[in-house]
């Protein structure tokens, strides 16, 4: 016995001493790979900032790679009142704010209704409001078009509210359905046995339990909402209604020629703004991404 065992042993240890040496490599490339992920994302940012700085001359004259000569810090300034960025991000504001308040609150409502409620047809519901979210945006476009002209909606801000609202409901109620499958149902059945009601139950039991899934959803709305440029672009008829998207693909300087300074500082200021509130709320978004993963 004591002949066999350091001979059976042996191969035991090689192996682990091949794997302790593979470890040390396989470190060595993740930390590579993490590396070139965070230089295709952190690269094309810090391109477009240094290229906010530029002269018009730097842009036209020089490599686009090249650093600028003058810092010109004034473009954001140009930006915000030649090129009326500030107007374009408000109208943005005032029509992402009421689509998304009404988003979250009709589909939180309509998920709990199909999810937690028991009655009769709730399945088909179901299935006709994720009927909505095969519909392509591009087919409704005309028919609205119609629709709020004949209505006297145009030359507002309302077919930007109504139409974000409508598009964004579908793909909404079916993300808070699944999140409220998370919920015990025990909690519902006790307020009942309590006394509480619908009204009751939705807003101080449900509504608590899936705060994060709200965020969550709240987020992903907001960009998808917040990005958009064919609905605005299609609704907006003047100037005074541009959002920032539709202000950006129209940013012209003076004389109707284009300041490409200026323009990466517009650009500028909408990405890294949305970016920070992003990052704001990144430890939120996880949370309500696995929220719904696990029904408790």
């Amino acid at each position: 016995m004591s002949v066999d065992t350091p001979l059976r042993t042996a191969p035991a240890r090689a192996v682990r001493k091949a794997a302790g040496r593979r470890r040390p490599l396989r470190g060595l490339w993740a930390r590579i790979l993490i590396a070139l992920l965070v230089v295709v994302e952190v690269y094309p940012l810090l391109w477009m900032f240094l290229t906010s700085v530029k002269s018009n001359n730097d842009y036209l004259d020089h490599s686009t790679w090249s650093l600028p000569t003058h810092w010109e810090w004034g473009n954001y300034a140009e930006a915000w009142t030649t090129g009326h960025i500030g107007l374009y991000l408000r109208n943005s504001l005032l029509a992402v704010v009421p689509s998304l308040a009404l988003v979250l609150l009709m589909g939180a409502a309509a998920g709990f209704a199909l999810q937690i409620m028991v009655w009769k047809g709730r399945s088909l519901t179901l299935l006709v409001f994720l009927a909505g979210v095969m519909v392509p945006s591009q087919m409704i476009l005309l028919p609205l078009f119609t629709v709020y002209f004949r209505t006297g909606l145009s030359g507002t801000l309302w077919p930007l509210i109504l139409t974000y609202t409508g598009t964004g409901l579908p793909l909404t109620v079916f993300m808070m359905a699944t999140y409220y499958k998370s919920v015990p149902r025990e909690l519902f059945e006790a307020a009942t046995i309590d006394g509480a009601g619908i009204l009751r139950m939705f807003w101080t039991i449900s509504l608590p339990m899936v705060r994060n899934a709200i965020l969550t959803v709240g987020l992903v709305q907001f960009f998808f909402i917040w990005n958009d440029l064919l609905v605005a672009l299609t609704f907006t008829n003047s100037q005074d209604l541009r959002t920032v998207q539709v202000g950006l693909l129209n940013f012209t300087g003076d004389f109707g020629a284009t300041q490409y300074g200026p323009l990466f500082a517009a650009i500028c200021l909408n990405v890294f703004g949305t970016l920070a509130i992003y990052l704001f709320l990144n430890q939120k978004v996880m949370k309500g991404l696995t929220g719904g993963a696990v029904k408790g």
